[in-house]
């Protein structure tokens, strides 16, 4: 049975991640200026948070199955999970602020990295008063606490960075 008190995180890779990561990106370009797409969490002139629904990224099913699997293995559960989902979109210069996902009642959450150009930002994950310091890697997914304080350093590259953030949950039926 998963253990929250002593679980930190986990780190998985997403088989075939290269083609299916030059895909997501190729696609997220096409459709990032769309009006249709929902912008939140404004910091330091860049939303952090950007919604697209799951059906207008050919591979984005894959990934959030991956991640899905990963997390229900994490957790010893059986039960499905639902999934809430993100991209963060880090320009050259963009930071993230420290933060958590506790917010409702998500069990666990995560990241999965789509584009990491090099220098473009470690994740900082704050465990009970140490930080832990993950230089990320394209197909990479991180799990962690939803409380586990966490930021992402500054991206020094010229590209741009792209992920999915996530948080799971117990599907309501």
């Amino acid at each position: 049975m998963f253990d929250d008190t002593t679980f930190n995180f986990s780190s998985f890779k997403l088989q075939y991640s290269e083609k299916i990561n030059i895909q997501t990106f190729i696609e997220y370009l096409n459709i990032e200026q769309s009006n249709e797409i929902k912008r939140t969490h404004l910091f330091n002139g860049r939303y952090e948070n950007i919604y697209i629904d799951k059906h207008a990224i050919s591979t984005l099913t894959s990934i959030l199955n991956f991640a899905n699997s990963c997390a229900k293995e994490t957790l010893d559960l059986e039960k499905e999970l639902d999934i809430g989902f993100w991209f963060n979109d880090m320009p050259p210069g963009s930071i993230t602020e420290p933060h958590t996902h506790d917010d409702d009642d998500e069990l666990l959450s995560g990241v999965y990295y789509i584009k990491v150009p090099q220098h473009s930002g470690n994740l900082i994950l704050n465990i009970n008063g140490n930080k832990k310091e993950i230089t990320p890697h394209e197909g990479q997914l991180i799990l962690f606490r939803p409380n586990c304080i966490h930021e992402v350093t500054e991206n020094k590259s010229k590209e741009k960075r792209l992920s999915i953030g996530m948080n799971f949950g117990i599907r309501q039926i």
